[in-house]
């Protein structure tokens, strides 16, 4: 700023510059980008007549594109056409590549050979940026010839801008053949080859160029610390990784930002939580990239309600969210069911006038879908411009969750005829689907189309959807035979499919061979314990039942408590089986009670099968009135407004007496109820349920 105004105070005691002074200046401009101090001194040019002199119109040149106005830049360009010299070829050609048109970039060099303008270690570096960002490694050879023959190949700048061009455009080859011939050892260059390994994927060869950058003693900076722990992030070495953050602290770049950052985020991908948040913790300046390595690296080790904790600290805290961490956070949302923070989210989105995002989109279909809003989910896949197979998927397994499976199959084949093929994730939503909705032979055929048209061997999640769809319509010796044909052994996934469906069906005798495989498969969980108990319960073996109860106590496993809960006004209300421990619970009980009177009327009848003990008639109706998802119900009438939906969630699957009975309170008292389990969503309206009883 001091040489402007001295360049100024040139012009007050009647100094005249020359074209060196205009070219210092102008430098100042392009270097700090001041464009409207560019603009003026262009305009003195011109009244001085100096907008002639080429070294003046290269440093207009130079200023307009570093300014991020290459239009002015290319208007002056073409306004000389005769008097261009290598320098001005090069200051546009650097111009293009800076503004990110590497086309341009590449085009303008030709022509600059065309004309038979000599290049310089200047120009070169410019022209393989442009090549690197178009990933033109063909034409970026023909440059690496051009050098070699004008004689600049052992140009230390010349040579990192070859093994950067290489690395980026993922010819690692020829990358390393250049690092290895220079005679001087750049740490750029090396920087950039383990930039490109991690980028293709080659995390051991990263850690390799870093170990020998080591052994030769280079001075090691701040830019290849977080590549090198970007490679840490994918490979299992635990060791490494706490060698580096000691290499780090012991040659003082602890305090960097951007290796902290980077320090973060390798822990948090490498699931080591504990170090990521120590390392967080001691860094002084928080940027809105060290809280997103946090939040992600917690969402995606299924810490979701403390990715949100960190996230609110994070706005009070006055940092504004990026993409990126709404993204996250909004997959948080969707997977612990926070309709009204992600409803947030999504408006402060919207606020924020951040374009279109891919990935937020993707998130916003998922999130909504598994909220139990399959209109809001569809509302914002039919906003988006681009959609992907994930896109797809995510409205697909909306759409089977909650209980449309037809609906799902219809987009699918809409997906199909868009172009976009399905991946191994999407048979696992649309055989979902199929299984929801009973629809067998569809099912078996898209099961079959996996393998035979898209080439997708199916895992044993697909074969879980597969014996499940089959358990439901009652084929249980088909879905039996399949295990039994499985060349890989199956898992305790499909013998919980198997052992469920006999639970609804009341098969014992497969039923007691799904639980003794899954007693040796999982002998803590207490899934199969209770299932095969129910199971006997309904087939009216109550010792049988009993003797199961003391096989887990004898054994120390212990079963998750059910539990419901409802959200209001930020506050989540919990309520398990017959407990008295809410503030509202005489009203609560009392409307149960109304509401039982009122749908007994209406024809409900409590379903005793469901209670597990062996007592008289009026003892099991008594168990079964006050289970948790009828509470949190009831709850639900009591706080939330006429016309509301009542949203209630569940930790396990619901049982089949409630499920009667929020289907006739839904018709009784005209209420729309929509309650999550472990399973899917039930959409309960006027007397029906959406699962259309494949639950």
């Amino acid at each position: 700023m001091e040489a402007l105004e001295l360049f100024w105070q040139m012009q007050v005691e009647g100094l005249m510059p020359n074209k060196y002074t205009w070219g210092n200046v102008l430098r100042v401009c392009s270097s700090f980008s001041l464009l409207q101090k560019g603009e003026q001194l262009h305009a003195h040019s011109i009244k001085t007549k100096f907008d002639s002199d080429i070294f003046v119109v290269t440093g207009l040149v130079d200023m307009y594109a570093k300014c991020n106005h290459i239009l002015e830049a290319e208007f002056l360009f073409e306004a000389t056409p005769d008097r261009r010299n290598h320098v001005l070829w090069t200051a546009i050609i650097t111009g293009y590549s800076q503004n990110g048109d590497g086309f341009r970039a590449i085009k303008c060099f030709r022509d600059m050979r065309m004309e038979g303008v000599e290049c310089n270690q200047f120009t070169f570096p410019s022209v393989l940026t442009a090549c690197a960002a178009v990933t033109s490694s063909d034409f970026g050879s023909q440059v690496h010839g051009c050098i070699v023959k004008s004689g600049f190949k052992v140009n230390v700048f010349v040579e990192s801008s070859l093994v950067d061009m290489y690395a980026k455009c993922g010819d690692l080859r020829s990358a390393r053949k250049v690092l290895e011939t220079m005679e001087v050892d750049d740490v750029v260059s090396w920087n950039s080859m383990i930039v490109g390994c991690v980028r293709q994927g080659f995390e051991e060869e990263a850690l390799s160029f870093f170990r020998r950058m080591h052994e030769k003693d280079m001075k090691i900076d701040d830019f290849t610390y977080p590549s090198v722990l970007n490679s840490l992030s994918s490979i299992t070495d635990t060791n490494s990784a706490k060698s580096i953050h000691c290499l780090i602290i012991k040659t003082g770049f602890q305090g960097y930002h951007h290796v902290n950052n980077a320090l973060v985020d390798m822990y948090a991908k490498k699931q080591n939580l504990g170090c990521a948040f120590k390392v967080f913790n001691t860094m002084k300046d928080k940027d809105v990239i060290s809280w997103t390595s946090l939040v992600t690296g917690y969402a995606h080790n299924g810490s979701h309600e403390e990715a949100l904790k960190i996230f609110c600290e994070m706005r009070i805290n006055g940092i504004s969210p990026d993409q990126f961490i709404i993204s996250s956070i909004l997959s948080a949302c969707a997977e612990v069911t926070v309709l009204e923070l992600g409803q947030q989210v999504h408006g402060n989105f919207i606020k924020a006038g951040f374009k279109s995002s891919l990935s937020v989109d993707n998130s916003l279909v998922a999130m909504y879908a598994k909220c139990g809003c399959i209109e809001d989910a569809n509302k914002v896949f039919d906003s988006m411009e681009i959609r992907n197979v994930v896109t797809w998927t995510a409205l697909i397994v909306g759409y089977a969750q909650n209980g449309k499976g037809k609906k799902s199959i219809k987009f699918y084949e809409e997906m199909i005829e868009s172009g976009i093929k399905p991946d191994f994730i999407t048979f696992i939503g649309l055989l979902f689907a199929c299984s929801h909705a009973g629809l067998v032979e569809t099912g078996r055929k898209y099961f079959y189309s996996m393998d035979t048209i898209y080439g997708i061997k199916p895992g044993l999640a697909h074969y879980a959807c597969m014996v499940d769809l089959l358990g439901r319509s009652g084929k249980l010796d088909e879905a039996n035979e399949i295990l039994s044909t499985m060349v890989e052994k199956p898992d305790a996934t499909l013998w919980k499919a198997l052992l469920a469906a006999c639970r609804k069906h009341k098969n014992l005798d497969l039923g007691v061979k799904a639980a003794k495989n899954l007693f040796e498969l999982e002998p803590t969980n207490a899934v199969p314990y209770v299932l095969l108990s129910n199971l006997y319960s309904s087939n009216g073996k109550w010792e049988e039942a009993a003797k199961i109860r003391r096989l887990m106590k004898s054994r120390g496993v212990t079963k998750d408590p059910g539990k419901s809960w409802i959200e209001m006004n930020g506050k989540v209300h919990t309520f398990m089986s017959e407990d008295r421990i809410h503030l509202r619970t005489n009203e609560i009980y009392s409307k149960v009670d109304e509401m039982m009177i009122l749908i007994k009327a209406a024809g409900y009848v409590p379903d005793t099968n469901f209670a597990l003990h062996d007592t008289d008639e009026e003892g099991k109706e008594i168990a079964l009135m006050f289970h948790s998802e009828k509470l949190a119900v009831a709850f639900g009438f009591i706080v939330v407004p006429l016309g509301a939906s009542i949203r209630v969630f569940k930790n396990l699957r619901i049982c089949g007496d409630c499920h009667d009975f929020m289907k006739f309170v839904s018709g009784v008292f005209h209420r729309h109820i929509i309650l999550r389990d472990s399973n899917c969503f039930h959409h309960f309206r006027e007397g029906t349920c959406s699962c259309g009883e494949y639950w």
